[in-house]
């Protein structure tokens, strides 16, 4: 039988940078922190549902194919950065399996056997399972990006934890894409402070503390538009008694944006 899995809401960092080896070299920290995750459960996942930042639907709608295709959602790089292809395999069955989980507590949920993997699953997934064997089920947001919305979401989600599927939320914790580089580095800072001390309150104290997020420091400033949040609400979710642990801190990556990782469970 299956331990609990922990859940993790991971900075995916930008664009497709595993593929080019300049941006790589620059996010090595990143890299480690991903690459470290398979190491860190302890057990090899019999899937992993990615929340990505990078699809909203009126509903939340999971991948339904079985070998989905790729969705190149950037712009700006290199002609083979459009080529990449990451063949791993879908998740149908549990598409379906997350759908009933969803109507069961009155969430909308739908199913989209066209959609590919974007740059917020394969670029992390890239890293974590280079080897591209493990089932894949993405999962989009709701558009509206309701917080209280997307940590119900997680709550319905948290009994796959014990069926062997891990929930990672895939975002970012600054997103603000006018204002990278120097003048990001102030309010990336004291959003991440903030973030950083609300994720290891109380539970119901960080539960509020996430759903009034906009009180924060700097918050408007690092996410003019949410959806690079949303995932960590997904993944605390799904956790909500469970202690959070930073597994990736960095205050100069994008040349001067503080960014962080968190993973959650029972340790």
């Amino acid at each position: 039988m299956s331990q609990r899995l922990p859940t993790y809401f991971i900075s995916h960092g930008g664009g497709p940078w595993p593929y080019m080896p300049e941006m790589a070299a620059a996010m090595q920290p990143l890299a480690q922190s991903l690459s470290d995750i398979p190491r860190q459960l302890g057990q090899t996942p019999k899937a992993v549902l990615m929340v990505t930042a990078h699809w909203e639907g009126r509903a939340f709608t999971l991948g339904s194919s079985p070998a989905p295709g790729m969705v190149y959602d950037y712009g700006g790089f290199p002609p083979h950065t459009y080529q990449i292809v990451y063949p791993a395999p879908g998740a149908p069955a549990l598409a379906r399996r997350v759908q009933g989980l969803l109507e069961a507590v009155g969430l909308p949920a739908a199913l989209d056997s066209q959609r590919g993997y974007d740059h917020g699953t394969f670029v992390p997934l890239a890293v974590m399972y280079p080897e591209a064997q493990m089932p894949v089920l993405q999962m989009s947001l709701r558009t509206g990006l309701d917080p209280a919305e997307h940590l119900a979401l997680g709550r319905a989600l948290a009994p796959l934890r014990d069926e062997g599927v891990l929930i990672v939320g895939s975002g970012l914790s600054y997103h603000n894409l006018r204002a990278f580089g120097p003048q990001a580095k102030a309010p990336s800072k004291a959003f991440d402070d903030w973030l950083q001390a609300a994720l290891v309150a109380p539970p119901a104290q960080r539960t509020q503390y996430l759903l009034d997020w906009e009180q924060a420091p700097a918050a408007r400033l690092c996410h003019p538009r949410e959806e690079h949040l949303l995932p960590l609400m997904v993944a605390l979710g799904a956790a909500e008694a469970d202690t959070a642990t930073c597994v990736y801190h960095e205050d100069a990556i994008f040349g001067g944006v503080t960014a962080s990782s968190f993973r959650f469970d029972a340790a």
